[in-house]
C-alpha cells in the first residue's frame, strides 16, 4: 500500500453530515501532524468555504485541473493549520460530467489528476457530492477506503444499501482494491430510541466505528465562521467526536500499512 491514504467521504442521500465529516476528520488528521489534503469534489463548494474558502475567490478549482486547464498543484491552496491543504470546488464541477460523457477514462479522471501529488500527503480526504454520479464513481475509483457517514433514521439503511452496491461495482470495474473503512454514526441522539434501533441494525452488517458523532450546535455554526469546528470550538462534543474519529483512522492506516 502506498504511503499515503486517500479516503472518499461518501453518502448519496444529503444532510447526513457529509461535508462536516469531510472537514473535521481532515482537521483532525492534520491536528495530529500528519500532512492532509481536503479535495472538494462536491460543486455546492461546501467543504471548501468550511475551511475558510470561499468559492467566489477561486481562481482555480478542481474542475480546472481535472479537463487540464492546470495541475492540480496549481489549485492548491492553503488553510488555517498549517498541515491542511485544500484543493477548491466551484460550480463548474458542474459541467465536468457533460464533458467527459464520451471519455473512454471518464471515472478515472480524478485518480489521474491526484496522482502526481499524492505522495505529498499522508491523507488526501475526497468529499463527494450527496449522488452516485459521475463525481463521486471519480472519488471511488481515486480512494483506497471509504468513510460512511450515517444519520440514524428510518430511511438510512435502505441508503446505505445502494451506496454498497455502487462501490461493489467500482471495485469490479475501476478499482478492485478499494475497501470501506466503516460507517461514522452522525447526529446522534441518545435519548431517541429510533436512533439506537437503527444504530444495532447497522452494527449487525458493517464496521462501525466506535466514534459517535452527535447533534452538537457548534458543529452547526461553525461553517458560517469558515472554520472547522476543531478551530470553532475544540473543546465541544462534535469536536472531541471527530477527534477521536481520527484517531481511529489513524490507527487503521497504521494497521493495513
Amino acid at each position: 500500500m502506498p504511503r499515503s491514504i486517500v479516503i472518499a467521504v461518501a453518502n448519496q442521500k444529503g444532510g447526513v453530515g457529509k461535508t462536516t465529516t469531510s472537514v473535521n476528520v481532515a482537521a483532525g488528521l492534520a491536528t495530529a501532524e500528519r500532512r492532509t489534503l481536503l479535495v472538494d469534489v462536491d460543486p455546492q463548494g461546501n467543504a471548501s468555504s468550511g475551511v475558510g474558502i470561499r468559492p467566489r475567490t477561486v481562481e482555480l478549482s478542481l474542475y480546472d485541473a481535472i479537463v487540464g486547464r492546470s495541475t492540480l498543484r496549481e489549485t492548491i491552496v492553503r488553510t488555517e493549520i498549517a498541515t491542511l491543504d485544500l484543493v477548491p470546488a466551484t460550480q463548474d464541477l458542474v459541467g465536468m460530467e457533460l464533458e467527459l460523457v464520451d471519455a473512454e477514462d471518464r471515472a478515472l479522471k480524478l485518480r489521474q489528476t491526484l496522482k502526481p501529488i499524492r505522495e505529498d500527503y499522508d491523507y488526501v480526504v475526497l468529499d463527494c457530492a450527496p449522488s452516485l454520479g459521475l463525481l463521486t464513481v471519480n472519488a471511488l475509483s481515486a480512494a483506497d477506503f471509504v468513510l460512511v457517514p450515517m444519520q440514524c433514521e428510518y430511511y438510512a439503511l435502505e441508503g446505505l444499501t445502494h451506496l454498497m452496491a455502487t462501490i461493489d461495482r467500482v471495485k469490479d470495474l475501476y478499482n478492485p482494491t478499494l475497501d470501506v473503512a466503516g460507517v461514522v454514526l452522525t447526529m446522534f441522539d441518545g435519548r431517541n430510541s429510533l436512533t439506537h434501533q437503527v444504530a444495532r441494525e447497522v452494527r449487525d452488517h458493517f464496521h462501525v466505528f466506535d466514534s459517535i458523532i452527535p447533534r452538537n450546535v457548534k458543529l452547526s455554526e461553525a461553517p458560517s465562521h469558515g472554520k472547522p469546528a476543531l478551530l470553532y470550538d475544540i473543546e465541544c462534543k462534535g469536536s472531541q467526536g471527530y477527534l477521536s474519529l481520527a484517531r481511529e483512522l489513524i490507527a487503521l492506516r497504521e494497521k493495513t500499512a
